[in-house]
């Protein structure tokens, strides 16, 4: 499929799901999750930008997405140590 159609539907989604809240708790539950990983890469996205003067890059992808999300501030300040000093 395009990528055009696929960021319709989701869109769509989105959009009906913020006018008619989540019917059961489930969806409740995966909603705040999908929102927690996005917000956690554009975390890291800027971070990467801010970090490019440093040397600072973090990978984006799903578990950095998702540490980031959860966790916040104090979860990118893991990453980076973890990609400075460990790996």
């Amino acid at each position: 499929m395009e990528p055009i159609i696929i960021i319709s539907i989701l869109g769509g989604l989105i959009v009906i799901l913020l006018f008619s809240g989540a019917p059961f708790k489930p969806a409740r539950f995966i909603g705040q999750a999908a929102i927690k990983l996005v917000i956690g890469a554009l975390f890291l996205f800027f971070l990467n930008v801010a970090g490019n003067r440093f040397g600072i890059h973090v990978p984006i992808n799903f578990a950095t997405s998702t540490v980031s999300g959860f966790l916040g501030i104090p979860g990118m300040i893991a990453l980076v140590a973890i990609q400075k000093w460990i790996i």
